[in-house]
């Protein structure tokens, strides 16, 4: 039996090559609801261990050869995601309580929701990434309401997957979302109430310059200093930036600050940090945040029903 397997699109190999990609098809797929779809790994030209999953709907690769509206935030897409595969563990993100998830396993495109719901969905995973045996972990559906739906070029994952990660960062902040050994997917209600029609942007968090600090040293102590081999992450991801309300130039800002107090040190124009032996002596610290979040995002009323003291 022949290979289905196709290259990219002519335009979409052009971008990625912009942005030091390689584009290489994996096989063929197919949506949640059979639609057929083209798995690529996106690859750093210049280093191709360090890659990432790309999935995108053939009816989309279509449309985007003949409509010019799409090619830039393809390009920005792949432009970030050229930086952001440099970490260490790109696939790494912190939340705002001290919690460092990886994000996996999403199988895009979104696809209607089968229960009826004017909704479009798409599933995924995280898991608590602590230095240890990754057990803690979240089944996700994320679902997005068709007024939300309006906002976004494309239900696919280059134009959703930042907001969508974000979305999932802040219902874990918000304690909807429980890290558990096995369990059902957990909701995670993407609405107008994360988008500001007025400024047109995406808004998840109001932080101060003391949590934007205290959100960098964390994320440079799990990202680098227990997860990277204390090589250096960037910290001026415009992800991260758009989930605390706050811009590149603020993070970089930030970054300066922890780096005069000792607790980080600075490299690619001060855009990427590593840990220092300061930090890296903080770990206590950073394993009460994570106890302490877990504590926070256990639904008290889940042992009660496990033990059948529930009437529904």
């Amino acid at each position: 039996m022949s290979s289905t397997i196709s290259a990219p699109v002519a335009t979409l190999q052009e971008l990625a090559h912009a942005a030091g990609l390689t584009l290489t098809p994996v096989e063929p797929g197919s949506d949640f609801t059979g639609a057929p779809t083209d798995r690529y790994i996106a690859a750093l030209t210049a280093d191709p261990s360090k890659n990432q999953g790309l999935e995108l709907s053939q009816a989309f690769e279509q449309r985007l050869g003949v409509d010019p509206r799409l090619v830039g935030s393809i390009s920005s897409y792949f432009g970030e995601a050229a930086i952001r595969l440099r970490n260490p563990r790109p696939d790494v993100h912190l939340t705002v309580l001290g919690l460092p998830l990886s994000f996996g396993r999403f199988a895009w495109p979104f696809h209607a929701s089968t229960s009826g719901a004017d909704t479009s969905i798409v599933h995924g995973e995280v898991r608590l990434e602590d230095g240890g045996e990754s057990v803690l972990h979240a089944k996700i559906s994320a679902s997005m309401t068709r007024t939300f739906a309006e906002i976004v070029p494309a239900l696919e994952q280059p134009f959703a997957e930042g907001f969508i990660y974000n979305a999932v960062r802040k219902t874990v902040d918000q304690g909807q979302i429980e890290l558990v050994k096995s369990g059902n997917r957990q909701p995670v209600p993407v609405t107008t109430r994360y988008y500001s029609t007025k400024q047109q942007r995406f808004i998840f968090n109001d932080t101060t310059e003391e949590q934007r600090r205290e959100f960098l040293s964390a994320k440079v102590f799990w990202l680098s200093a227990m997860l990277g081999a204390n090589m250096p992450v960037w910290i001026t991801d415009p992800r991260d930036a758009q989930y605390l309300n706050t811009t590149a130039a603020e993070l970089k800002t930030a970054a300066a600050q922890l780096a005069r107090e000792g607790e980080v040190e600075l490299s690619g124009d001060g855009e990427w940090a590593s840990a220092t032996d300061k930090l890296r002596n903080e770990e206590p610290k950073y394993r009460n945040e994570i106890a302490s979040a877990l504590a926070f995002i256990k639904p008290a009323f889940n042992e009660s029903m496990r033990a059948g003291q529930t009437n529904m």
